[in-house]
């Protein structure tokens, strides 16, 4: 008998800067899921919140041409648009479609995907999901939250402060306190972004306003942090509670930093794989990324980047993200390819990591409400 095809949504677009990245990776992630093992469902966000599961969503987030005018499925929050709140159509198929889902792979980059909202949507839907739950999702995605939790795990970060934008609208001496605690250069970047969007460095106090205006513009909170000087590293991460880590791979920035047009539009920029570092920093930075996986109860994968000073060869964590690029040459399965797992073999394994932790959270679920009713109920 013919085995059951597993349905994996995979869920794309969404209202973040990084809506394009998104449909990048998730266009990769389809073309090799096999369709012997998998029956593909896609889901496409648009940039203004509705939900696309009929047709082909990826080309109609590619033209903007939404088929049947309205979306299957609003979810928004108030005064947005003009339909608010999780709102089925009478005659739409997204209760079907969701209903009959296997586990669902969100390939979503930043707010409103990466930082536990749509995670928290399909934990409500008891959905199987890739990847790193409400809480590792939301601390991943925030990175002065982040900051906190591994300095907490005694791991190693940049100097670094944060203002609000109440701090920075009051002029609160911010130039000041900068230039005495953190010097320049320095970086200033939204606390909750990702693919360096609005991220500037400043190499003066001069250029420290325009680029705290530039991050304003995408957060309340604000991080300001030292300039490294050395190389950029990266490592990727697979697994529950037993993660094991990838080998380390360089980035070579074409630009002064590796900023937006770096990552996606500018040519030039290297990725060394393996790293050409010392064999105690890259087992120092493969064990770094564990730790930082298992400080934030990540699971699934995680990809964490690292800086490592040019002349003292101290190794600090930058970030972690939880959900990573995720095209054929994007860093993270290319990291695990270079340790000798292929991309499709990648994806297998994450499907399974995502049954597997689901089957967990059932099991716990369902322990809860047998001893709930053996005592009788809650009063």
């Amino acid at each position: 008998m013919r085995k059951k095809r597993l349905r994996v949504g995979v869920i794309f677009g969404g209202r973040s800067s990084e809506h394009d990245v998104s449909l990048a990776s998730a266009r990769s992630v389809m073309s090799v899921l096999d369709p012997e093992r998998y029956d593909v469902v896609p889901v496409g966000i648009t940039r203004d919140g509705r939900w696309l599961v009929s047709g082909d969503p990826m080309k109609q987030l590619k033209t903007g041409q939404v088929e049947g005018g309205k979306s299957p499925l609003f979810l928004a929050s108030p005064g947005r648009v003009a339909e608010t709140g999780l709102v089925p159509e009478p005659t739409s198929p997204v209760s079907d479609v969701f209903g009959s889902i296997d586990v669902m792979f969100p390939v979503l980059h930043g707010p409103n995907g990466e930082d536990g909202t749509i995670q928290g949507l399909l934990e409500l839907a008891s959905i199987p999901y890739i990847g790193a739950g409400v809480l590792a999702s939301a601390v991943g995605m925030d990175k002065v939250l982040m900051k906190a939790v591994f300095q907490q795990h005694n791991l190693p970060v940049p100097n670094h402060l944060v203002f609000r934008a109440s701090d920075i609208d009051r002029n609160d001496h911010v130039e000041c306190v900068v230039e005495e605690s953190i010097g320049f250069p320095c970086f200033v970047k939204p606390a909750n972004m990702g693919s360096s969007v609005g991220i500037s460095k400043a190499h003066n106090r001069a250029e420290l306003w325009p680029a705290l205006r530039e991050a304003m513009r995408f957060d309340r909170k604000v991080l300001v942090e030292e300039f490294v000087d050395g190389g950029e590293y990266e490592c990727s991460v697979l697994g529950n509670d037993d993660p094991v880590a990838s080998v380390v791979g360089e980035i070579i920035p074409c630009n002064e930093f590796y900023d937006y047009r770096a990552k996606y539009i500018d040519a030039g920029t290297k990725l060394v794989i393996p790293a050409d570092l010392p064999n105690e920093i890259s087992e120092n930075i493969r064990e770094l990324s564990v730790k930082a996986f298992l400080a934030i109860d990540c699971s699934g994968m995680a990809r964490v980047d690292f800086l490592v000073r040019r002349a003292t060869g101290d190794v600090l964590i930058s970030e972690i993200n939880t959900i990573p690029g995720f095209t054929s040459i994007s860093m993270y399965p290319k990291l695990w390819e270079a340790s000798g797992l292929s991309y499709t073999d990648l994806i297998d394994r994450l499907i399974e990591l995502a049954l597997e932790r689901h089957a967990e959270k059932e099991r716990c679920w369902r322990e809860s409400q047998s001893q709930t009713s053996s005592d009788g109920g809650v009063l």
